[in-house]
């Protein structure tokens, strides 16, 4: 595991590195046109791949996102698949039945993928936390071969909600209708409110891949305000670091 873990709030919350690695040609283009208006340099975008697994002080253990999957996941047409996060899991003593509880901070390929591992839920004993608002709009190969593998073990929050003791969920739409944030005490697992550090800067910066990019500033640029103003930690998805203190 190339990240230590952090404590905070009384939780042990490890990044778990599935991958590293540039977009695929599918879907890559340059910076300028990724982040319009960011004045960034068309350099080679390196993109972090990471999920975090969240320890309390009971021994339950909560996994937020499950990464890119294998050479055959709805992923594969443009990440580094295969990705490692049963390897990282491991590595942390923690086998995938030990789970309880899985956040999924949206439905796309790079964050749902290793929900399921050769055509069944990856974790067999845990919830999988999705809001509504994205399952309805789930298509294609994530509902195909994600959804509806793990239906069995769905949690469907609508907005707000506790999802595990300690950790809660918030609804953050925009980058998908059903984004959400998961929130540890004073640490923020942000999924893909932010992409790029630029957008730390300026949240008014909005990313091609948003589904609704004004409802994805909006969201961003709330939130940022509220966890500056607590002095939160941030923890990335896609950042080289993945944990950074407003």
């Amino acid at each position: 595991m190339p990240h230590q873990p952090l404590t905070v709030s009384g939780v042990e919350v490890t990044p778990l590195c599935d991958a590293v690695g540039p977009m695929g040609a599918a879907i890559r283009r340059p910076l300028s046109e990724m982040f319009a208006g960011s004045g960034l340099p068309d350099d080679p975008w390196v993109l972090h791949f990471h999920c975090f697994l969240i320890r309390d002080a009971a021994d339950r253990l909560t996994l937020v996102d499950t990464g890119i999957g294998g050479t055959d996941s709805p992923a594969s047409t443009w990440a580094p698949v295969p990705g490692t996060l049963a390897g990282e899991l491991a590595a942390a003593g923690v086998a995938p039945a030990d789970i309880g509880t899985v956040i999924l901070t949206h439905l796309h390929s790079d964050h749902a993928s290793g929900a399921v591992a050769g055509g069944r839920p990856a974790f067999e004993n845990a919830r999988y936390v999705v809001q509504k608002a994205d399952l309805d709009a789930a298509k294609g190969p994530v509902l195909d071969d994600v959804v509806t593998v793990i239906k069995g073990q769905l949690h469907v929050v609508e907005g707000d909600a506790e999802v595990a003791p300690g950790v809660r969920v918030r609804h953050t739409p925009g980058h998908t209708p059903g984004h959400q944030i998961a929130r540890a005490g004073e640490l923020a697992m942000t999924g893909d409110l932010v992409l790029h550090p630029v957008q730390l800067d300026d949240p008014t910066v909005p990313y091609v891949y948003d589904d609704d990019q004004d409802a994805a500033v909006r969201s961003r640029t709330e939130v940022l305000a509220a966890l500056r103003a607590e002095r939160a930690i941030l923890a990335t998805g896609h950042f080289s670091e993945p944990f950074l203190r407003l």
